[in-house]
């Protein structure tokens, strides 16, 4: 059987040695408001935005752009700005040998996020960091969640069902795509949580380009700085110049894998866009086809596990 490594680059997966070094974020574990999270208030009343990194221990970069805010001493104008290093068990098992294998622990902390788990009587890591979390994220009006990707592709949002995220992704403009969808089978995301008593919320989950890249970094430092503008905690960032017009696409199919005999016909990369009929996929005996002219590939898992989101499959407009 070929190593993980080997498979891996057979289905274009950028090389596995970070080109990212994992910062030292000691200073910043004790937190001021739970451990791994740090809060701040402005002077002038305003929005509480939670800008979360590390929802997936091996997603390095997120946790690069906060130790540098806070080694920088960045504070809001006005608002709450709250500063969130989520699986800090996961991240501390963050080998660059091995930089793939500390996602979580347990379970996928981003797929826990609906009041049935949250106060449910399981027991997991995970869990138990989410409900620790959870206070927090109750008072927030807005969450970006930062991420990165193993597989090839453009940089994107997922905004799930809220048209008031996707309005705001589209005012960032960049990335230029926008993608609204229905989540996983497995579980909600943190995109996805509403508070008791929340009927809608601004949730933006960045996909902001390979793991372990100082460009992805960068990305999300412009996004996110952009946010805080565009939301009024900090003076207004300048304008980028735009290559593209910002696009919205909806979801019309996702794909969860249901064997371990799923493959692509091909190491499809996210933002493709292909005829209808196309075969994409076969999972043992059933055949994956583009549904429609025109369908937009978002965000393909070239190595899913049974009940694990393979592809979602939208159109434009």
């Amino acid at each position: 059987m070929r190593d993980v490594a080997t498979l891996l680059e057979s289905v274009g997966a950028p090389p596995r040695r970070p080109a990212l070094a994992a910062p030292e974020i000691g200073p910043w574990r004790d937190g001021n408001v739970l451990p791994g999270v740090w809060s701040f208030e402005g002077v002038e009343p305003g929005l509480h935005v939670c800008v979360v990194a590390l929802t997936h221990g091996n997603e390095i970069a997120g946790a690069v752009l906060l130790d540098r805010w806070l080694r920088a001493g960045l504070r809001p104008l006005a608002g709450r700005l709250t500063l969130v290093f989520a699986n800090l068990d996961a991240f501390s098992r963050f080998n660059p040998e091995d930089p793939t294998a500390s996602r979580f622990l347990e379970e996928d902390l981003n797929r826990l996020w609906d009041r049935e788990q949250l106060e449910g009587p399981r027991r997991s890591s995970e869990l138990r960091r989410a409900r620790a979390l959870r206070p927090v994220l109750d008072s927030a009006d807005v969450v970006l969640d930062l991420h990165s990707m193993l597989w090839p592709g453009d940089p994107l949002f997922l905004v799930g069902a809220s048209p008031e995220a996707a309005d705001l992704a589209m005012q960032i403009g960049a990335p230029p795509l926008t993608v609204a969808d229905h989540g996983h089978e497995e579980g909600l995301r943190l995109i996805d949580y509403l508070p008791p008593g929340v009927t809608a919320r601004r949730g933006l989950l960045l996909e902001a380009g390979w793991h372990w890249e100082e460009e992805t970094v960068q990305r999300m430092d412009r996004v996110a700085r952009r946010l805080l503008a565009l939301t009024g905690l900090l003076p207004g960032a300048p304008e980028e110049p735009r290559m593209e017009t910002p696009r919205l696409a909806r979801v019309v199919r996702t794909v969860t894998a249901r064997s371990p005999a799923f493959r692509f016909t091909r190491p499809w990369c996210s933002g493709e866009t292909v005829p209808g009929g196309t075969l994409l996929a076969r999972d043992g005996a059933l055949e994956i086809r583009a549904p429609e002219e025109g369908c937009l590939l978002v965000i393909p898992n070239l190595l899913p596990r049974p009940g694990q989101t393979a592809l979602r499959i939208a159109k434009l407009g």
